[in-house]
């Protein structure tokens, strides 16, 4: 295979395709539990400080470029990923499991991203641009003051293991770097490394088309936590990208803040995305509610962070046909095939964590499994189980949901006041529910980054409203997005020119006189 998709196993680091000199590895096919050719390896220290050297070298040329040019390069990027055609996706299914309309579907969005912050560029409005006339009649005069934002220099991004394609080598965190004007150093998933190489090709022959800087962009490739630390670690480094678990995010927040210049960490982690059953929408759609919370559990096998891992509930007849009616709906579904055996193991502990806790009932029984697929799974408790136990509310990425029944709407506020940070919050109410989600909302919008009225939280839409963020541990940062044109604003600090010659501002600021 590797022959035919033209995969070298090499990173690429300033323009060049080179050899890791460390370890070996190779991907794994989890469908068919097997190893995929050819050998990658792992880049050493003096590889990793030349790819950040020459993202710093890279930094104040290509942040000098202007919009259009920016623009014209996340078009290319895009355009460059579409003619790798089918190759791209065969990899990709071999390495991640997942079906080829997903994957498809994952590309197009993956190219709709630069092109949404390609259109961002064009229309110039990121830049925050503010002028103050001075004011020489006041005492004290007041200068005239004009402020831009500029990248923050360049930005090490780490591939993410559920979306090979939309949050890896060019996923957000890429295009919204590279839209601020900030070169991207990414450490490619060692789960998908065929795919991240085709794809940091596509960006590596981009560079070039466009005249830019070698070192805009480098790929590094991969195994062992000690590649990222140091990524982090190095000076060159302003910012950091992570899409993964708790344990690594915070791993990398406690090397950024731990260097002699402390840097941001962006990193999404984890979230179980609460749903809230009011109890008039509970009545009158229970049955399609339960449906289309199966559908959206068993979507992608669970593998997304916006997975409704918790569903609440108000006791009674409608709760108990809803439970046994989401309950038949996933003993309905397939298994499907997760997307490592690491991921496929924590599946199957925090499943068996969860069915061994006091108060807690599986309404569909769980499946245990010795390969990379995963079956559906239910289980349910009462508030006051949940609320005593702060294991009940830890994530299991997966197929899985816990039911929590309430007995009332004071209860639901309860549980949403002592949730932690969540990415979504799901609200599903008919019209004689708006008092009791008015109740719920200021809870809601203390916790969570984003609010859904009924509706089901996978599927996160690339737009320029979108908030794909929320409270620690949902993500380190609430104040900001990964999906989105908000997004751009995590990778730019703001300037001050104070009574400048007009000759010495930028252009940016040169067109915007006072009055």
């Amino acid at each position: 295979m590797s022959s035919i998709l033209g995969i070298s196993g090499d990173a690429y680091i300033d323009g060049k395709a080179v050899r890791g000199t460390q370890a070996s590895f190779q991907a794994f096919d989890p469908a068919q539990g097997v190893e995929i050719g050819p050998d990658f390896y792992t880049v050493d220290s003096s590889q990793i400080d030349q790819a950040c050297r020459a993202a710093q070298a890279a930094f104040d040329p290509y942040r000098a470029t202007s919009n259009a040019q920016r623009a014209d390069f996340l078009e290319a990027i895009g355009a460059q990923i579409l003619a790798l055609g089918d190759a791209l996706i065969v990899r990709a299914m071999a390495e991640s499991g997942l079906p080829r309309a997903r994957l498809e579907g994952e590309r197009g969005r993956t190219v709709a991203q630069l092109k949404l912050f390609a259109d961002l560029l064009r229309e110039g409005k990121w830049q925050d641009i503010r002028v103050d006339q001075a004011l020489p009649e006041r005492t004290p005069p007041r200068p005239e003051l004009r402020l831009r934002m500029i990248g923050l220099g360049p930005v090490a991004v780490f591939g993410a293991s559920n979306f090979p394609l939309a949050f890896s080598v060019a996923g957000g965190d890429t295009a919204a770097a590279l839209a601020a004007g900030c070169p991207v150093v990414a450490k490619a998933h060692p789960a998908h490394p065929g795919t991240s190489e085709l794809v940091a090709r596509a960006i590596v022959q981009a560079v070039a088309d466009c005249g830019l800087p070698a070192g805009v962009f480098s790929l590094l490739t991969g195994v062992g936590n000690a590649l990222g630390g140091e990524l982090v670690r190095h000076p060159a480094i302003q910012a950091v990208g992570f899409t993964g678990s708790r344990q690594g995010g915070v791993a990398l927040m406690a090397i950024a803040a731990a260097r002699p210049q402390p840097i941001p960490v962006y990193a999404e982690m984890s979230s179980i995305n609460p749903v809230f059953l009011l109890p008039q929408a509970l009545a009158a759609r229970g049955e399609s509610i339960a449906a289309g919370l199966a559908a959206s559990l068993t979507m992608g096998v669970g593998q997304f962070c916006t997975n409704p891992g918790l569903v609440l509930g108000l006791a009674g007849s409608h709760f108990e046909h809803f439970s046994f009616s989401l309950a038949k709906a996933l003993g309905a579904a397939p298994p499907g095939v997760m997307l490592t055996p690491g991921i496929a193991a924590n599946y199957q502990r925090g499943v068996a964590h969860l069915a061994s806790q006091d108060d807690v009932r599986a309404m569909l029984e769980p499946v245990a499994s010795d390969t990379c697929k995963a079956f559906p799974a239910v289980f349910r408790t009462t508030s006051a189980a949940f609320l005593a136990s702060a294991a009940l509310a830890d994530e299991v990425f997966g197929p899985v949901t816990l039911l929590v029944e309430c007995a009332d709407v004071d209860e639901m506020l309860t549980i949403a006041e002592q949730l932690e940070g969540q990415l979504t919050a799901t609200l599903q109410m008919d019209g004689g529910d708006l008092e009791a989600a008015r109740r719920l909302l200021p809870a809601l919008e203390r916790k969570v980054g984003r609010i859904l009225a009924n509706g089901y939280p996978t599927g996160v839409e690339v737009a320029s409203a979108m908030v794909h963020g929320g409270p620690y541990p949902a993500t380190s940062d609430g104040r900001s997005t990964s999906v989105g044109t908000a997004a751009i604003y995590r990778f730019l600090r703001p300037v001050c020119y104070q009574n400048f010659d007009l000759a010495l501002l930028p252009e940016a600021l040169r067109d915007n006189v006072p009055g």
